[in-house]
C-alpha cells in the first residue's frame, strides 16, 4: 500500500496474516450492519482518502464507513475528497507504538469521528475521539458503534479468538 502525506509518498509495509484475519472478522461485521440498515458504504484497504490538500494527504485506512448522507456525489473514479465517520487501523507487528499512535492522530485531525485501533498482540481495542481521552477495551468488552453507527454491537471475544 502506498499513502502520500503532505505530499511525500509513503510506503507502507507488507501486513502479516493475523493483521489480514483481525481485519476481515471486523470489516465483515460492521459491513454487514451497515448494508443491511442502509447506513452508508463501507471500503477496504486499498481506497485512498483525500484528507488534507496543498500539499496533499492521501490516507488509506484498513477500513472505512462513511454514512450516506455525506455520499451524495459519490465518485466512480479516483478518490473520495473527505475523511470518513469510522476509520479502524489494526496493528501489524512491524508497527512500532510512535508511527502507529502518529497514523490516529492524523485521521483524528483530519476529521474522523471514531477511529478504532485494534492490537491483536494484547487482544484490544482501543478508541479513539477527537476530543476525549482514548479508552482502551480487552478481550471481555463489547465494541460500539456509539454515534456513528448507532446500534452496533461486537463482542470483542469475536475478534480474539
Amino acid at each position: 500500500r502506498v499513502e502520500l502525506v503532505r505530499g511525500e509518498i509513503s510506503i507502507m509495509p507488507n501486513n502479516s496474516a493475523e493483521h489480514g484475519d483481525k481485519t476481515m472478522r471486523l470489516s465483515a461485521y460492521v459491513s454487514y450492519f451497515v448494508y443491511e440498515k442502509s447506513l452508508g458504504k463501507c471500503f477496504a484497504a486499498e481506497t485512498r482518502f483525500i484528507v488534507e490538500r496543498n500539499p496533499d494527504t492521501l490516507l488509506a485506512p484498513d477500513f472505512a464507513f462513511v454514512a450516506a448522507e455525506r455520499l451524495t456525489d459519490f465518485p466512480t473514479k479516483g478518490y473520495l475528497d473527505l475523511a470518513p465517520d469510522l476509520i479502524f487501523e489494526t496493528r501489524s507487528l512491524s508497527d512500532t507504538r510512535r508511527p502507529f499512535a502518529l497514523k490516529i492522530a492524523r485521521w483524528l485531525s483530519a476529521g474522523v469521528k471514531l477511529v478504532w485501533a485494534i492490537d491483536p498482540a494484547t487482544q484490544t481495542v482501543t478508541v479513539h475521539r477527537t476530543g476525549e481521552n482514548p479508552r482502551t477495551l480487552g478481550i471481555e468488552d463489547t465494541l460500539t458503534g456509539e454515534d456513528v453507527l448507532p446500534g452496533f454491537e461486537f463482542a470483542l471475544e469475536r475478534l480474539f479468538r
